[in-house]
């Protein structure tokens, strides 16, 4: 799409706030009206809106794609959304250790046993840890009072929740960023620890370091959602 209008501003109206382009609502690509929650996340809609020059350069624009998700894919299926990620807690990452060397072994209790006590006590979800990569059966009123935390979440922190949770491959890191319990560098850093460990063991090429750079924008892309639907 080529660049049509010369003026971005933004309106609150009885549901929301919404962008103009030259006095004209942006749309999702589902055609809803882009109705997002709270002023702020119309401000950087807005700005990215602005910031486009001849051709419209959709992945320079996070928030409006937030925003599209949400409404055309997320509010439509939101139960079902729901109990997907839920299913992260059966198998979540900090729950599954390394059998070797020791110094990893020893920096993995250090770093994640404190977030599944403190999801323990939080939401009464005491989580079995387990070695190697095979499955580990997890108590069912944990899963369960795992769940019973999203349940909570509207639809945009949903949408937040969902690349939280599948970037980091962790249920209980996202609600230690929902609950503000870590920041969300604190939450990336522990979720890449088997990473990095493999990086300083054997190094790292540039397609991976790429990669890495692009899912922790988009991890803290959806930690800066959640804080703005705090408000």
């Amino acid at each position: 799409m080529k660049r049509f209008w010369k003026t971005v501003t933004t309106e609150q109206t009885p549901d929301g706030w919404r962008v103009l382009l030259d006095g004209r609502p942006v749309s999702t690509p589902a055609r809803r009206p882009c109705v997002v929650p709270v002023a702020p996340m119309a401000a950087v809609i807005a700005e990215e809106w602005a910031a486009q020059e001849e051709q419209v350069r959709p992945l320079e624009m996070p928030m409006t794609r937030t925003a599209a998700t949400c409404l055309d894919r997320v509010e439509p299926q939101e139960e079902a959304i729901r109990d997907s990620l839920a299913t992260y807690g059966e198998s979540d990452l900090l729950c599954y250790r390394a059998t070797h060397p020791e110094a990893l072994i020893h920096r993995q209790q250090q770093s994640w046993d404190p977030i599944l006590d403190w999801a323990e006590t939080t939401f009464d979800a005491p989580l079995e840890r387990g070695s190697g990569v095979m499955h580990v059966a997890q108590p069912e009123k944990s899963t369960s009072n795992l769940a019973n935390a999203l349940s909570v979440c509207t639809p945009w922190q949903l949408t937040a929740m969902a690349d939280l949770i599948q970037m980091s491959g962790s249920l209980v890191l996202a609600l230690a960023v929902l609950h503000k319990h870590l920041r969300p560098e604190e939450a990336w850093s522990r979720s890449r620890l088997d990473e990095q460990w493999n990086i300083e063991e054997w190094g790292e090429d540039d397609e991976a370091a790429a990669n890495a750079t692009k899912r922790e924008a988009d991890f803290h892309h959806a930690a800066r959602v959640l804080e703005m639907l705090d408000g």
